[in-house]
């Protein structure tokens, strides 16, 4: 069988070139397209310590402030005044705050109790004279325990990926902390702050205002009102302080949406543009209507932004303007889009991960796969001849599409990642192994070479797809249930073995036949 050159390279070889020349600019290029993890890059390791505390607060201050509505809603005495509770007497901190509403008298009090007792869902609810008190029970603090934690790792996730610090690892760490890495990054300080904003949207009534604490609480006769707190906040070159009811069933959790725009009074004042969902419109039409000529204060994170008049009653949203950039203004929109933490966090541990140790990982890691193929190679050739370089071949094929595919994945290497391609590697020869002793079993029957190759990949077809689907499912349940390194192992797993089915079955085939097709071949040794 005669063949000209020009059949040669305009037959699969062709493709098989251009494939190892773009294959060979990926690999130089490699640290371009695949991300490395802190294990392998360094970067930084946070520990955030949550504080279950501030979210029984805020729980214990929307009861009473539910409690409240449903009395008026009944048409029955509502309290002269509420408040949480944290402290008992001797200013000892108390185990658990509660909620406090306090009557004119104790039959009041007693009709508020016999009501509010009747549907107090994960709360109890007791009196002492004049007062009724609401006291979480344990299991409605677990189950504030539990979501704070999932929450505020939602939260974390979307405002540390969001400003570009990405492939990071946020999971939870025992019951009250959350660990984050972050690859490659050394100077972890924009990123702190972000992490510490809570972001804790609330709008709330300016009952008075003054230019310092001190004047402000002069006007009450050197007492604030009970239910009442100061927050300060901007008004232009100055600080102004304002007084305003503790809390608020206005707050960030009602919000549908939040973007960057233009506000203010001249309308191209960098702002921040914020519309409530249903439920909370309701209640911004509500106090904005009856508050028409007062002060509404737009607080986040215990600090006024803005406090303007209300002109008009509103309905579905506003903006928050200040002395904002752009970038400032988009950083906050993405951070009140986050959602606020359902409990505060704080740093309690903070170290670095140097390159250095990532370096040794990476030479490690190569040379144990340099080592593995060396070892496969001298296997391949010494047991089945040229058919072992051709196994070999793919081999190699099938460690450049497991790469291209984690960087298509966008997904990050880590070391267990490099272990579970190093073991990827060694299984995926058996797929070869499979068919050439298939193939040998045929040419002992006599069967010419084209045959042979053709019944030895249908007949180990269905032994190397079930052999690989079972692996798949493993690394499967792996990727989904498992985190940090358990994850990066079976996302390489997954993508190997994935390789492998194509190298395998599909390459394998292509090169055989272009050697029986195209170049003639009839002889061979397996």
């Amino acid at each position: 069988m005669t063949v000209s050159l020009r059949q040669i390279f305009l037959s699969r070889l062709s493709f098989w070139l251009i494939l190892t020349v773009a294959g060979g600019f990926f690999l130089y290029n490699l640290k371009d397209y695949i991300k490395f993890g802190i294990d392998l890059k360094g970067g930084t390791y946070i520990t955030l310590q949550i504080k279950f505390r501030e979210a029984y607060k805020t729980e214990v201050g929307e009861r009473v402030q539910d409690a409240v509505a449903s009395l008026k809603e009944a048409k029955m005495v509502g309290p002269k005044n509420t408040f949480v509770r944290e402290r008992g007497e001797g200013d000892v901190e108390l185990p658990v705050p509660y909620g406090v509403m306090v009557f004119e008298n104790i039959s009041d009090a007693n009709a508020a109790m016999d009501f509010l007792s009747r549907d107090a869902k994960g709360a109890k609810v007791d009196r002492t004279d004049t007062s009724v008190t609401i006291h979480l029970t344990p299991e409605t603090l677990r189950h504030i325990d539990h979501d704070a934690l999932e929450s505020n790792i939602n939260s974390l996730n979307v405002r540390i990926n969001k400003f570009g610090v990405g492939e990071t690892l946020i999971a939870s760490h025992g019951t009250d902390r959350i660990i984050i890495e972050l690859p490659n990054v050394h100077d972890p300080r924009e990123v702190k702050e972000i992490i510490g904003r809570s972001a804790t949207l609330e709008i709330k009534k300016v009952e008075e205002s003054a230019h310092s604490e001190k004047d402000l609480i002069e006007k009450f006769g050197g007492s604030i009102p009970e239910g009442m707190m100061i927050i300060p906040g901007e008004r232009g070159e100055f600080t102004e302080y304002y007084l305003v009811p503790s809390y608020t069933d206005l707050t960030g959790k009602l919000l549908k949406t939040a973007s960057a725009g233009l506000g203010g009074k001249s309308g191209a004042e960098s702002a921040v543009i914020f519309e409530f969902k249903p439920a909370g419109a309701t209640k911004f039409a509500k106090l904005t209507s009856e508050n028409v000529g007062n002060r509404l204060a737009v607080i986040i994170d215990g600090r006024a932004e803005c406090a303007p008049v209300v002109n008009e009653p509103l309905s579905r949203g506003g903006s928050i303007t200040g002395s904002f950039t752009p970038e400032q203004a988009q950083r906050l929109a993405t951070l009140l889009k986050s959602g606020a933490f359902v409990a505060p966090v704080s740093v309690e541990e903070e170290r670095q991960v140097g390159p250095s140790l990532g370096s040794a990982a990476i030479r490690n890691g190569f040379f144990a796969c340099a080592l593995g193929l060396l070892l496969l190679f001298l296997f391949s050739i010494i047991t089945y001849k040229t058919a072992g370089l051709l196994a070999f071949i793919v081999l190699l094929y099938n460690l450049l599409f497991s790469l291209v595919l984690l960087a298509g994945l966008k997904a990050t290497l880590t070391l267990p990642g490099i272990a579970g391609m190093i073991l990827t590697i060694g299984a995926a020869i058996d797929a070869s192994i499979l068919i050439f002793e298939r193939i040998r079993e045929e040419l002992a029957n006599g069967i010419p070479l084209r045959k042979a190759i053709d019944a030895g990949f249908s007949g180990a077809l269905s032994v190397i797809i079930d052999s690989n689907v079972t692996s798949l499912i493993v690394a499967i349940v792996l990727f989904q249930f498992g985190s940090g390194p358990i994850k990066g192992f079976a996302a390489t797993q997954i993508v190997g073995i994935i390789a492998t089915l194509i190298t395998g079955l599909w390459m394998l085939r292509s090169m055989f036949t272009y050697l029986t097709d195209i170049l003639g071949v009839t002889k061979m040794r397996i």
